[in-house]
């Protein structure tokens, strides 16, 4: 299954981004920590050039912990400065700041040795859509000046946020990019909420979901939707359907509701009902 999505306004949230990068010190990257590799654009290492990155794994607390640590020090191999954050409780928010000031530290010196003492950092706030960044400078900022929701593509437009005297942020729209080499990049966004639900076939993206869990997490299918051992060595259409019936989501006729199944299936994923989990690894085995 090869799943697409870069509708028209992402092409100018690019440009957006590539022309306001002079502006900035330093980039912050907000990326899923259920699927740090698919929800990190490829397209902003050239984006950004040389400019100094902290990746800030959000949503660490739905991910797996002893994953979290693999992919952290794996990014670290990268020359990035890591933060795990949970944007909805300000978990590891306190170290942005901090960061940003310890990968700047030759630049603010240079700035202090120039006279130039009361420069604020200017960082730009960047991730796919639906990746928390909303929530993640409202948290970071202490009151809601950045606009907020649940689905991907509320932050059409740029904003410059002031976080403290001496630290700013400018926040922009989710972007993605306009092809998915590898299919399973795809699937994992529309896992994750990344890509709007409602451009997908959610029935066909669950049964890749329950796909997928079949062989890498059974016994979370077993545990959490109480269907047997037998069933779960059927196809992934027969278990989805187990599943629907077992949560009693029945139509006219004794039929399955497919959507519904499908629905509840997500919902309890992404808000962490199934469990914590990482559903990729980092491409150096050596790590894992």
């Amino acid at each position: 299954m090869n799943i697409q999505w870069y509708p028209g306004h992402m092409t100018k949230t690019k440009r957006l981004i590539t022309e306001n990068l002079k502006l900035v010190d330093i980039v912050i990257e907000l990326l899923d920590a259920r699927v740090p590799l698919s929800s990190t654009n490829p397209d902003l290492d050239q984006l950004a050039g040389n400019k100094p990155r902290i990746i800030v794994m959000n949503k660490s607390d739905l991910a797996s912990d002893h994953k979290n640590q693999i992919w952290k020090q794996w990014f670290e191999s990268k020359g990035y400065g890591v933060i795990l954050v949970n944007s909805i409780t300000g978990q590891g928010i306190g170290q942005i700041h901090e960061q940003a000031k310890d990968l700047l530290r030759e630049k603010i010196e240079r700035d202090r040795q120039r006279g130039r003492v009361f420069r604020p950092i200017r960082a730009m706030v960047v991730g796919i859509p639906n990746v928390g960044k909303s929530t993640f400078i409202n948290k970071l900022v202490g009151k809601s000046l950045a606009k907020t929701g649940d689905r991907p593509g509320v932050t059409r437009g740029k904003q410059w946020i002031k976080i403290r005297k001496d630290f700013e942020l400018l926040d922009t729209p989710g972007i993605l990019w306009p092809k998915f080499e590898d299919p399973m990049v795809g699937l994992h966004l529309a896992f994750t909420g990344a890509i709007k639900d409602d451009i997908l076939d959610i029935e066909e993206i669950a049964m890749e979901f329950v796909k997928f869990f079949q062989v890498s997490y059974p016994k979370v299918l077993v545990e959490r939707y109480k269907i047997t051992d037998a069933i779960l060595q059927g196809t992934p259409y027969e278990v989805f359907l187990a599943i629907g019936k077992k949560r009693g989501f029945l139509i006219s006729g004794g039929e399955i509701d497919t959507l519904r199944t499908a629905q509840i299936i997500f919902d309890e994923f992404r808000g962490g009902k199934l469990g914590r989990f990482t559903l990729e690894d980092p491409p150096d085995e050596e790590l894992i």
